[in-house]
């Protein structure tokens, strides 16, 4: 049996690592498009959104509905990206820590 101390000692450090890898999954920031690059948003690892960006040729009265929906379509790009990014940096944590496959962090 293992003694205390260094039970103890380990899950410092895994908490530790774990608090790491959470600031820097929140401190990512991850670019969304749609429309062929006619709308773009930023958004950060706590899905806050950042900055938009749209195509002046866009803004035309008739655009609208057309408007709206590639800024859902950037938005769900970079939502994408964000998850996807983040679950890769989770890997080399996640193989530490016995984590299954797919199993999302509380952050």
């Amino acid at each position: 049996m293992k003694d205390i101390s260094q039970i103890m000692r380990q899950a410092q450090q895994m908490q530790a690592k774990i608090n790491e890898a959470q600031k820097k999954l929140e401190a990512m920031e991850v670019e969304g498009s749609s429309g062929g690059g006619m709308v773009k948003l930023r958004i950060s690892g706590k899905n806050v959104l950042l900055s938009i960006n749209i195509d002046p040729s866009l803004m035309a009265a008739d655009e609208r509905e057309i408007l709206e929906d590639l800024i859902k379509a950037a938005h769900d790009d970079a939502r994408r990206k964000l998850e996807d990014t983040q679950n890769e940096e989770m890997k080399g944590l996640s193989g530490g820590l016995g984590i299954l496959p797919g199993f999302k962090m509380p952050f």
